[in-house]
């Protein structure tokens, strides 16, 4: 009776977990570069009640073990990189990567790794930088910060994250390319919020971002860089919301084991009177 009661405590703590996943998802339904996340379960360790008998040819068979489970545990947290739709703006700063890789930013030039980011709202500050809603300096494919020529009074970004500057001398230079982080294992890196995320030893071994990478590259395997659009999220709302119904589902039920265990213990405590 109390493993079954702790086995439903279990339960509810498993299901709290993904309803708090679940709501930060549909939350953040509108977050530019945004990636969604998903909560595995996994059975904790058995109580073995009897062990296994071996069977002998012609003497006797085979027996089972018999175990009870004692309850659930959280068996990861999973950030989905599945790409986010396209949002037209028509704004030559806000960037989409269509495919795999990351913008690269970082709070000062020194800073070594950068973060990464899908969010690619970027705009052109005082000093011609091209930097995030935030400041955060993005980097070309050298890792530096990037900035436009003084004298520059237009300029498109190509595919290949090339900056085609249009000097007002009217010549171009198109000695810039936006930098395009790319890493082994993308759910192995740390979301630190603002859109941005944290290299780690387990997104790539050394937990460095490799340098250089162009963008559109089929041997690296980088996305093309699309101008004018911007990724959105990709939460899906109707599959949130259909694994909500399973989540209260699922803390209802072990709610009512732990009741059921109470009405047990409660009648084992009247048998003497």
């Amino acid at each position: 009776m109390m493993r079954s009661m702790y086995s439903g405590v279990s339960g509810m703590r498993g299901f709290q977990t993904k309803l708090d996943v679940i709501g930060n998802n549909i939350a953040n339904v509108n977050t530019i570069g945004f990636k969604s996340g998903r909560v595995m379960f996994k059975d904790v360790i058995s109580q073995t009640v009897a062990g296994v008998t071996a069977p002998e040819d012609s003497v006797q068979g085979g027996v089972n073990a018999k175990q009870i489970g004692l309850g659930v545990s959280i068996g990861s947290i999973d950030t989905m990189h599945l790409g986010g739709s396209a949002m037209m703006t028509n704004n030559p700063t806000d960037l989409r990567i269509d495919g795999d890789g990351f913008f690269l930013v970082k709070l000062d030039p020194a800073q070594d790794p950068p973060f990464l980011s899908r969010a690619g709202d970027f705009h052109i500050d005082a000093l011609k930088q091209l930097v995030t809603s935030d400041g955060l300096f993005v980097c070309d494919t050298d890792g530096a910060p990037i900035k436009l020529q003084d004298s520059t009074v237009s300029f498109s970004i190509s595919q290949d994250g090339t900056i085609i500057q249009k000097l007002d001398d009217g010549t171009t230079d198109n000695g810039t390319k936006i930098g395009v982080g790319k890493v082994p294992n993308p759910e192995g890196l740390e979301k630190i919020g603002g859109n941005l995320f944290r290299m780690t030893l387990n997104a790539k071994e050394d937990g460095l971002v490799d340098f250089p990478a162009d963008a559109n590259d089929a041997t690296k395997g980088t996305g093309a860089i699309i101008a004018g659009q911007l990724e959105m999220s990709n939460v899906d709302l109707t599959s949130e919301f259909t694994e909500m119904i399973v989540a209260q589902r699922g803390f209802q039920a072990n709610s009512r084991i732990i009741t059921t265990s109470d009405e047990v213990l409660q009648e084992v405590v009247n048998l003497k009177r």
